[in-house]
């Protein structure tokens, strides 16, 4: 008879619910925080609201170190698996998967405006930065907010609470994040949750990739900026192209950028559709942990 063993005691059940992970993160993020502020005060690296053109691959590196390290330490010691949603043989291929997909939905829709004579291009920038927006709108954005918003919320609300509730969550969550942003309004959160927040959940769910995450979001926001010349989540850009947008808020969203666009919405939505599609059709949506029980039970 093989020995049964024993069940983990109170403190253990607490610390790996999905409660207590989501609080370990968060905190554990905080606390490193405040050791790499120590460290990036200590080598006199600039404080504040820095201009994208002024950020260094240094200056990004500490800035995504708690969230990185955080992560790590969540899934390695507290829930005790492989970091499987970042596994290194999956990197570059699937980098390059989402890379290619971000670059071609944002052209998408910068081509829809440009036909519909809302974008208009005025001319070529030959003094563009690059490296500061990549870092910032590519890497920092990518890599943090993917972490937080898919790897965190989204998979762990997904675990306790089911597929469904993990999208609104997530959703809102990343939606409400850009609130703050320049030139932000109620519309332009709500069009971010619903066009972005929608589809990176279930882009995740389908791949369960953070790589392919990282990579679309990264090149949605460089192909935007510094290459197209629109504004990013409400933050003005100098790109490659020097051009404008006329026409209706609605149609163009305004200073926020194309981000709140009805068109991007559009776009946003069908690729949401076609990864539910795909999440229906392997009958992977998770359902919420009391109908996992009883269907374990039934």
């Amino acid at each position: 008879m093989t020995p049964t063993a024993p069940s983990p005691g109170l403190p253990a059940r607490i610390v790996r619910s999905v409660p207590g992970r989501l609080v370990i993160f968060f905190v554990s993020a905080a606390l490193i925080g405040l050791v790499v502020g120590r460290v990036y005060a200590g080598l006199g690296l600039p404080h504040g609201d820095i201009p994208f053109n002024e950020v260094t691959p240094l200056i990004e590196a500490l800035r995504l170190l708690p969230i990185v390290l955080a992560y790590v330490l969540l899934v390695r010691s507290i829930e005790s698996r492989r970091l499987t949603e970042l596994a290194p043989r999956k990197a570059v291929p699937h980098l390059l998967l989402g890379l290619a997909g971000g670059l071609a939905a944002v052209s998408l829709v910068t081509g829809a405006l440009g036909a519909m004579g809302a974008y208009v291009v005025d001319g070529v920038n030959h003094d563009v930065h690059w490296l500061g927006p990549i870092l910032v709108l590519g890497v920092g954005a990518g890599v943090g907010e993917e972490i937080v918003s898919r790897g965190v919320i989204f998979r762990l609300v997904e675990e306790g609470l089911g597929t469904w509730a993990a999208l609104l969550v997530s959703a809102i969550v990343f939606g409400g994040g850009h609130l703050w942003n320049p030139n932000a309004t109620a519309w332009s959160a709500l069009a971010i949750a619903l066009e972005a927040g929608l589809f990176f959940g279930l882009l995740f769910h389908v791949t369960r990739s953070l790589w392919v995450c990282m990579g679309a979001h990264a090149a949605w926001n460089v192909a935007q900026g510094p290459l197209y010349g629109i504004p990013v989540s409400g933050f003005d850009q100098h790109g490659l192209l020097a051009s404008h947008l006329q026409g209706p808020v609605w149609l163009t969203g305004g200073a926020f950028g194309v981000e709140a666009s009805v068109v991007t919405l559009a776009l946003g939505s069908t690729l949401t559709a076609a990864c539910l599609a795909v999440a229906v059709s392997r009958r992977s949506l998770v359902p919420p942990f009391w109908r996992r029980r009883h269907v374990d039970h039934g």
